[in-house]
């Protein structure tokens, strides 16, 4: 949403004070499993929710340094963060959004750049931004998040992003649903094409589902109600930015505190 917590509570702001509508491109919210995922959940199927889990995975892929992308990826006066900022936010967004947008109490973490890379890109990039970022977040009620994300790593992949219910438990990719029926372990798959398809069909308004900028237009058209993906993006520049936090002062650190403490990367004009 912006380089700094602070800066993306003032868009937020900003948005109130004016009265005008705020959203921010969030991809994964509008996949057909994330709408599969919002389905199943609403139908109750899940339970009380408790815990989730946000994942992304390259073995290597680290912008630049791996051979692709512009060096502006990996400088923090930049880029603002490594990989947290350049895959994590749309995967802890998505998690966030379908456990409806919980309260974060506290949050801990720790950031890595320890695998080796070419040492003349690493001289000239100026490389100083996480390849690996992991977090644990407390939110009100009891309910948790860890979160794993890696641009490069030395392995063969991790797990898909997950949430876990008293009733139910969802897979995000490769989508699946997972419960106990009748003392049976039952693993459930779903034909997410067909169902889309049909739906299309029947609602004209589907359309506006179909990815976030299908979505803004018909927002501003009034054809459907806007998502709140400004607070989503909102919380999730708190989680991100309590893990830099957390990671540089050694400890735990409170929500309030991320919130004090950030400090505004942008420009003044």
């Amino acid at each position: 949403m912006a380089g700094a917590f602070a800066d993306a509570q003032a868009m937020m702001d900003a948005s109130v004070r004016c009265g005008k509508m705020l959203s921010i491109q969030l991809g994964t919210l509008f996949t057909n499993e994330n709408l599969a995922a919002l389905a199943i959940r609403d139908a109750g199927m899940l339970g009380k929710l408790y815990h989730a889990r946000s994942v992304g995975f390259r073995r290597r892929g680290r912008p630049f340094v791996d051979g692709y992308a512009t060096d502006n990826f990996v400088k923090k006066h930049v880029a603002a963060g490594g990989a947290l900022y350049d895959m994590g936010v749309y995967h802890i967004a998505q998690v966030l959004f379908l456990l409806g947008l919980p309260k974060v109490e506290r949050i801990s973490g720790k950031v890595y750049q320890e695998t080796p890379m070419d040492e003349a890109r690493r001289a000239s990039s100026g490389y100083d931004v996480e390849e690996l970022g992991l977090g644990f977040v407390k939110c009100h009620d009891g309910l948790t998040i860890d979160i794993v994300e890696a641009w490069a790593m030395h392995l063969g992949g991790l797990d898909s992003s997950c949430i876990l219910g008293s009733q139910g438990g969802l897979k995000l990719d490769p989508f699946g649903y997972f419960t106990t029926t009748a003392d049976l372990e039952m693993n459930g798959s779903f034909d997410l094409g067909g169902v889309s398809t049909r739906r299309h069909s029947l609602d004209p308004n589907r359309e506006c589902y179909d990815s976030a900028q299908h979505h803004w237009i018909g927002a501003q058209q009034g054809r459907v109600p806007l998502l709140p993906t400004a607070e989503t993006a909102l919380n999730t520049m708190l989680i991100s930015e309590g893990i830099y936090l957390s990671n540089r002062l050694g400890r735990e650190v409170t929500a309030d505190e991320v919130r004090q403490m950030s400090v505004s990367t942008a420009l003044k004009v």
